[in-house]
C-alpha cells in the first residue's frame, strides 16, 4: 500500500483546495466543488474565493445570494456554511439527527422534558406566514409554551436544528453589516428540502463522500467526520469500497480517495495563500499536521486568519486601517517575506476596494 508523507498530503490538499493555481471557474462552482465555505463570520467567503479563483471578483458571491443559487445555513458541525441552493436541499436532511444532538449537547438541561416533534410543529406553525425572524423573535413567540426552556435554548433548537432555514441576505452579502433574518427553505427557495432515502447504503452519505474526497482527499474516515460532523457515515464508505483507492500515511493511518483525483509530486510549487478565518483548508481534518504544524492547531479554531507559505501556516494576518498586518510564526527567507509581502498587497487592495495596497509584517519570532 502506497504510503503518503505529509508533503505529498499537504500537496494534494492544496490541489483539490483550488491553493495550488487559482482556478478559472465561476464562483458558484467553487462553492461547489469545496463542499461549501464556514461561514459564521459573514464577509471571510469573500477572502476564501478570492485566495481561489483568478477573476473573482465580491458581486460574483453576493449575487448568488440574492439570487438565490446559494445560501447560509447551519450544517457541518452545526456551523454556519455558505452552500450550493441544491446543496442545501440535497443535503440537510441528513444532518437533522446530528444537529438534535449538538444543539442537545449544549441546552441539554433547559430542553429536559420538551417534546422536540411538538416544538418543531409549533415553531413551523409561527413561520409559516412567510416573515423572516431572527432567532430571539421566534423562540420569544413559543417561550410561554415552554417557559422553562429559555429563549436562548429554544431558538438554536428551532433554528440550528429542528426547522430547516436559510440566512437572509443582506447578512452575508460585500460589505454589508446585518442581522441574522431566517426564512424557511420552502419559503425562499421554491420548495422543502428533498427526503431522507431510506437506502441502507446511505446514498446521501456517500454523496458526501465523494465531494468531501473530491476537495479534501485523500483523508481517513476520522477526517471525513472531522470535516462533516456526522459519525464517520461507515454505511456509506463500505458501500463505496469498490470505488475507493486507499492510502497510508507515515503513522499508518488509512487514506481513502478517489481514484482519478490530483495527487501532485511533493515538489510542486505552492505560492503564498491568505486564507480567511475557519477556513476548511484546515479545519476540514481531524489530523490538521498536513497544513499547520501542531503547535499552532490552536489557532485554528480561534478565528485566526492563516498565511501560507510552502502550502503551510507560517503566520497570521489581521487589517487595521486598510493595512493588511502579517504576524510570522516562524522566522521568513528574504524570498518568502516578499512574496507575502506582493500578495499582502494584493489583498489589501481587493479589501479596500483598490483604495489601499499597504501591507505590514510583524518582526518574526525569536
Amino acid at each position: 500500500m502506497t504510503v503518503l508523507d505529509a508533503r505529498a498530503l499537504n500537496r494534494a490538499t492544496l490541489a483539490r483546495q483550488l491553493l495550488l493555481d487559482r482556478a478559472d471557474m465561476p464562483a458558484l462552482d467553487a462553492v461547489a466543488h469545496l463542499g461549501g465555505l464556514q461561514a459564521q463570520e459573514p464577509q471571510e467567503p469573500f477572502v476564501g474565493l478570492w485566495s481561489r479563483l483568478r477573476a473573482f471578483t465580491p458581486p460574483a458571491l453576493s449575487d448568488l445570494l440574492t439570487g438565490r443559487d446559494a445560501v447560509r445555513i447551519h450544517l457541518m458541525r452545526r456551523t454556519v456554511h455558505l452552500v450550493t441552493a441544491a446543496d442545501a436541499l440535497s443535503w440537510r436532511a441528513r444532518y437533522d439527527a446530528m444537529l438534535r444532538q449538538r444543539v442537545l449537547g449544549t441546552y441539554r438541561r433547559e430542553l429536559d422534558g420538551v417534546d422536540l416533534d411538538e416544538l418543531a410543529a409549533a415553531g413551523r406553525a409561527v413561520m409559516a406566514d412567510g416573515e423572516p425572524r431572527s432567532m430571539p423573535e421566534l423562540a420569544r413567540a413559543l417561550a410561554e409554551h415552554w417557559p422553562t426552556a429559555g429563549v436562548r435554548a429554544l431558538g438554536e433548537m428551532l433554528l440550528a436544528a429542528l426547522i430547516p432555514v436559510v440566512q437572509l441576505p443582506p447578512r452575508g452579502l460585500w460589505l454589508a453589516k446585518a442581522g441574522v433574518r431566517n426564512a424557511l427553505f420552502s419559503s425562499w427557495l421554491g420548495r422543502e428540502m428533498d427526503p431522507l432515502p431510506s437506502d441502507d447504503s446511505d446514498p446521501v452519505g456517500q454523496a458526501l463522500v465523494r465531494r468531501y474526497l473530491a476537495a479534501f482527499g485523500p483523508a481517513s474516515s476520522a477526517d471525513l467526520r472531522a470535516w462533516c460532523g456526522l459519525a464517520g457515515l461507515p454505511a456509506a464508505v463500505a458501500a463505496m469500497r469498490d470505488e475507493l483507492v486507499v492510502f497510508r500515511d507515515e503513522r499508518g493511518r488509512k487514506l481513502l480517495d478517489l481514484p482519478d483525483a490530483p495527487r501532485p509530486g511533493p515538489d510542486a510549487p505552492a505560492p503564498v495563500r491568505f486564507l480567511p478565518a475557519f477556513d476548511n483548508a484546515v479545519l476540514g481534518y481531524d489530523d490538521r499536521s498536513r497544513i499547520i504544524d501542531d503547535a499552532h492547531r490552536g489557532l485554528s479554531v480561534t478565528g485566526a486568519r492563516f498565511v501560507l507559505v510552502d502550502g503551510r501556516v507560517a503566520a497570521t494576518w489581521t487589517v487595521e486601517a486598510d493595512t493588511v498586518i502579517v504576524t510570522p510564526l516562524r522566522r521568513f527567507s528574504p524570498a518568502d517575506r516578499t512574496a507575502v509581502a506582493e500578495h499582502g498587497q494584493e489583498l489589501a487592495s481587493f479589501l479596500s476596494d483598490k483604495d489601499s495596497d499597504r501591507v505590514q509584517i510583524a518582526a518574526a519570532p525569536r
